[in-house]
């Protein structure tokens, strides 16, 4: 894993980020960009993503964003995230956490919440505690949701044919409805998911999105020299006895 100069901070425990936002909103490019910009701040850092983040989920992942011979009833499609976020949480993201370490992960509950929930029409109240099961009850401590009109996102899908999916064949409807979702979550939950413009130049958006995730981890870090004397006084005092 590459390492960066020494992070002046020591986190007390691991750092949960996720990425969220539509189709072609740019979350996997940020998700990435920011995970270079905390190495070279010293993290430690585990990039991943959902559906996906072990073999076995991955193939999981194929399953659900292929065009089944099939089609593919909601709650199937639900089961079968859970399915998957379940072996990634206890496989990557738990011991990674327990580790000290800073996970980003590109979509999680949340993705779930907006495309399965809002734009399925799957009952919320029955998939949370369902997600809960799947996650241990382990939510993550910040949410990057990259926003930008559907009309926009569809247009940079569109500019890569190669890689579309089941879900890019949606119609503009449904994305409308994954995207009114995912703004109803952040108005919800304020201190944890922060919306960011997606519309702006990718360096802009990595600017913003640097700024949002530092000030984030500055507050949940202490100095390591603070950590030291702390320390240091603890043995101290100890010796008195």
């Amino acid at each position: 894993m590459p390492r960066g100069k020494p992070s002046s901070t020591r986190l007390e425990r691991g750092v949960f980020i996720t990425f969220e936002g539509g189709e072609g909103s740019g979350k996997t490019t940020q998700a990435s960009r920011l995970a270079k910009l905390l190495r070279e701040e010293g993290h430690r850092v585990v990039e991943t993503r959902e559906p996906g983040g072990t073999p076995l989920a991955e193939g999981i992942r194929e399953i659900i964003l292929s065009s089944p011979a099939e089609p593919m009833v909601p709650p199937c499609e639900a089961l079968l995230i859970l399915a998957g976020r379940s072996q990634h949480m206890a496989r990557v993201i738990q011991p990674a956490l327990n580790s000290g370490e800073v996970v980003i992960c590109d979509r999680f509950s949340d993705s779930t919440f907006a495309y399965q929930g809002h734009a399925r029409g799957l009952d919320l109240a029955s998939l949370r505690p369902m997600d809960r099961f799947a996650t241990g009850g382990v939510k993550p401590d910040l949410t990057v949701l990259i926003d930008v009109p559907v009309s926009i996102g569809l247009a940079r899908r569109g500019r890569h044919e190669k890689r579309r999916d089941r879900l890019d064949m949606e119609t503009q409807r449904f994305h409308e409805k994954v995207r009114s979702g995912y703004l109803d979550l952040a108005a919800k939950e304020p201190g944890r998911v922060k919306v960011v413009d997606g519309k702006p130049d990718p360096d802009i958006v990595a600017a913003k999105v640097a700024s949002v995730v530092l000030q984030f981890i500055n507050k949940r870090a202490r100095p390591k020299t603070a950590a030291k004397t702390s320390q240091g006084r603890k043995v101290a005092k100890s010796r008195r006895r």
